[in-house]
């Protein structure tokens, strides 16, 4: 089954593109290619309290998964 995310309403859009960013700040951390700070500095820019919560979580959830401390 595919899903068709340009079908999503704008809200779970934008849920996507958190997550994505997310995912990859925590690769970047990884890496060693940024530091937490950038991580805290991007949640910052996001006004909309329910997304930058969405935004803490995604990266909490992306440091498990790629065993990021």
């Amino acid at each position: 089954m595919s899903i068709n995310l340009s079908n999503l309403p704008p809200e779970e859009k934008n849920k996507v593109e958190l997550d994505k960013q997310a995912s990859f700040l925590v690769w970047k951390l990884r890496e060693a290619k940024a530091g937490p700070d950038e991580i805290t500095q991007e949640a910052e820019k996001i006004r909309d309290e329910n997304e930058r919560s969405f935004f803490l979580e995604s990266v909490a959830k992306y440091k498990r998964v790629m065993g990021v401390v």
